[in-house]
């Protein structure tokens, strides 16, 4: 397993003995901005907690208790909380316990389950989206339902729905793939399109870690990306973590490419990367209310082809308005990404589309073989406009999220 390179930016201190007999106190410190629900991954280096469901109960005693998780990733381990709030320069102070059998229970959390070689994924009893490793020639997720119970994607083509867009088949629901690798196209594969010689196949190969709980449920795969041949031209590692949230979804996509049989050419090309085709009555295109808005406040179809933090793509679904948001990680390759995102409703982040986004510099990258790029997003699907709901801060949150000090309780 490869670690993010941005795990470290939640700092843990862990005092001796490494080994917890009891309670722990965990500290989380402000990062100067006013935090809203927030959630958080950390890394447990140097401490040996047992996998699971845990609480943190303020230490004064007042304030609502937070339920945590501890997720094993083979030698690692990682805490997982969702933070109700912080304060700009607020210190929070827990105690952290194993949960209780009754606070731990599967009726109230993220669900993984098995069907067949799918993933169902549900939240709170409800299901929010389905891994489809073997439907096609990419994994993808489908259906996406967002945070009031509506689809949030496109059902084209997996399903028929009235009123939907029927184009670019190969946009599924939501998708990591590349339209040119070692000249090979990942991007437009797809049984429902023209044949073509140059189509390539990203094949899933191992699931290290699928693991559900309270607070957090995590999909680990590799992957290889095959040639029409055969040959494989690169792997990759990826982990999707979504939380048991409040109010926005929130899901992250952590991807490690690794040049693994000789050097691999990411090609200059717009048809990539990290996507979603949004739902159709989002569109832009219809002048119904959709809109897409990036961190400089570049607004609909200029902000194609631009580099940005983020980008929001708002619109009505029935009588509500919803939105998803993508947000780059600082650290992720060629932050901040250039984003292939039309009014038409695909959304997606490519950061090697330079020439047909009229961006400056070259966009293919070389990895040579035995070296990895790695890229990092928060998707938050979410009610209303992007100002309510909070799109800048939440990318702070993700960005440059709290400090988090854990040592044995006193």
């Amino acid at each position: 397993m490869i670690r993010p390179a941005w795990a470290a930016v939640l700092l843990v201190l862990v005092a001796t003995p490494t080994t917890f007999g009891g309670d722990a106190r965990v500290t989380i410190r402000g990062n100067g901005v006013g935090l809203g629900e927030t959630p958080l991954y950390v890394p447990l280096d140097g401490a040996s907690f047992e996998e699971g469901a845990y609480t943190l109960r303020p230490s004064g005693g007042d304030g609502e208790t937070i339920a945590a998780q501890v997720v094993r990733e083979g030698d690692s381990a990682w805490l997982a909380v969702v933070l109700p709030g912080l304060g700009a320069d607020e210190v929070a102070e827990f105690t952290m316990a194993p949960a209780s059998d009754s606070a731990s229970g599967k009726a109230e959390g993220v669900d993984i389950s098995a069907e067949g070689r799918d993933l169902r994924v549900s939240i709170d009893g409800e299901l929010f989206t389905v891994y489809r490793a073997d439907d096609g020639p990419k994994p993808y997720f489908y259906p996406v339902i967002g945070p009031t119970g509506s689809p949030i994607t496109r059902a084209y083509p997996m399903a028929d729905v009235e009123g939907e867009d029927r184009d670019h088949p190969h946009q599924r629901s939501f998708w990591f793939t590349h339209g040119n690798v070692n000249g090979y196209d990942f991007w437009a594969s797809d049984p429902l399109n023209r044949p073509n010689p140059k189509f390539g196949v990203i094949e899933e190969t191992a699931r290290p870690i699928v693991a559900d709980g309270p607070v957090v449920g995590v999909i680990r795969t590799t992957d290889r990306w095959l040639s029409p041949s055969g040959e494989t031209l690169c792997s990759d590692e990826r982990t999707w973590r979504t939380y048991d949230t409040n109010g926005s979804r929130v899901i992250d996509f952590e991807v490690t490419i690794t040049a693994s049989n000789g050097p691999v050419t990411f090609g200059d090309t717009k048809e990539g990367m990290f996507g979603l085709r949004i739902a159709s009555s989002m569109n832009v295109r219809n002048k119904t209310g959709g809109r897409i808005i990036n961190a400089e406040g570049i607004t609909d179809l200029d902000a194609w082809g631009k580099a940005s933090p983020w980008v929001d793509y708002t619109g009505p679904v029935g009588d509500e308005t919803l939105g998803v948001a993508i947000l780059n990680h600082p650290d992720s390759f060629r932050f901040p990404t250039t984003w292939h995102v039309r009014d038409y409703g695909l959304f997606a982040a490519n950061p090697f589309g330079y020439s047909d986004f009229k961006y400056p510099g070259e966009g293919a990258y070389t990895i040579p073989e035995g070296d990895s790029i790695r890229f990092g997003y928060r998707v938050v699907l979410h009610e209303g406009d992007t100002d309510t709901a909070g799109i800048p801060v939440l990318f702070q949150g993700y960005a440059h999220p709290p400090r988090v000090e854990i040592s044995p309780s006193r």
